[in-house]
């Protein structure tokens, strides 16, 4: 495994870092494909996660150096706190999360994460769920109108972040939104932040411009996610006429890790073959002249195209 550095934190974290999703038999997620109404409630069970299949991914990503763990709805996180118990772990781990119900456009004005004693509520549940003291990075993923409706919001998350830190209750905060590059650019300028979490890969490219310099300067850590594009990936590679599916995976992960802005990639697998697909790149020689062909063919397809040019709106909006 290779680490990389996060200045800001004094840790390393594994270039690849596991995801927490657990998989349908059409490869989408379970939770929001599977019951889109409940998935993010606080609460929420599911049923059957963590079962053989996901701790044998666990058991695999741990033997291969993997220090970084992402969970998001509850039964992920519920999951992780179980399988853990039932593994033996050979090194520090990192598990990054975020409040239920709160983030993104889940609650309007995203005021849940704003109030300290509801806040810091969720995070005590969401620790018994992970059956830890601690938990490493939390993640803050407020939009644009949670700033624009409250002048004093990022005070109130400021605020919020040191009361969590000093009660030991998480190490570290990262910064998120889906409202794109000038929501990024202030949550790094603001200085309450030790890494970002972004959706980032060869047909979402735009954060490159600013918001990696930014963060960059700052000495935070940059978690990338959806490198397969939710599938989308696996599409594009179908009207390419190309099906090695192992081989455009492997060629997307490579192309996220050849920026050295870049501290983690977040992969999805659903079974351990999954896995040792993308975790071959680190036996290679990186991205390579054949892969960036695939991409640019890939990018030429009309999924490819819209998918691009859509990124790129969304972003810069």
């Amino acid at each position: 495994m290779h680490y990389r550095n996060i200045e800001k934190l004094g840790i390393e974290l594994s270039v690849i870092g596991l995801g927490g999703h657990e998989y349908l038999p059409d490869g989408s997620s379970r939770g929001f494909n599977e019951d889109p109404g409940d998935a993010v409630k606080p609460g929420y069970t599911g049923v059957g996660y963590g079962g053989p299949q996901r701790l044998a991914v666990l058991e695999a990503a741990l033997s291969s150096g993997i220090n970084f763990f992402d969970v998001t709805i509850d039964p992920e996180k519920e999951a992780l706190g179980r399988n853990l118990r039932e593994v033996t772990i050979p090194h520090d781990i990192f598990i990054q999360t975020r409040p239920e119900g709160m983030g993104y456009g889940y609650d309007p004005g995203n005021h849940k994460m704003a109030d300290a004693k509801l806040l810091r509520a969720e995070v005590e549940r969401i620790l018994k769920l992970l059956q830890r003291d601690t938990i490493d990075i939390l993640n803050f993923p407020f939009l644009q109108s949670a700033l624009d409706e409250d002048p004093d919001y990022l005070s109130k998350i400021r605020d919020n972040i040191a009361m969590l830190k000093d009660a030991q209750l998480i190490r570290f905060a990262s910064a998120d939104n889906f409202s794109g590059e000038s929501t990024y650019l202030t949550q790094i300028a603001s200085g309450i932040f030790d890494s970002i979490s972004i959706n980032f890969n060869f047909a979402d490219v735009s954060a490159r411009a600013k918001v990696f310099p930014a963060a960059e300067s700052a000495g935070m850590g940059v978690i990338t996610r959806e490198v397969f594009q939710k599938g989308r990936l696996f599409t594009m590679g179908t009207e390419a006429g190309i099906e090695d599916r192992p081989m455009l995976a492997r060629a997307a992960l490579k192309w996220n890790l050849s920026l050295p802005q870049v501290t983690t990639s977040l992969v999805g697998a659903r079974d351990t073959d999954q896995l040792i697909n993308v975790l071959n790149i680190l036996d290679g020689e990186g991205l390579t002249l054949a892969d960036s062909d695939t991409l640019e063919l890939l990018l030429a397809t009309p999924t490819g195209n819209a998918f691009r040019e859509s990124k790129i709106s969304g972003f810069l909006t």
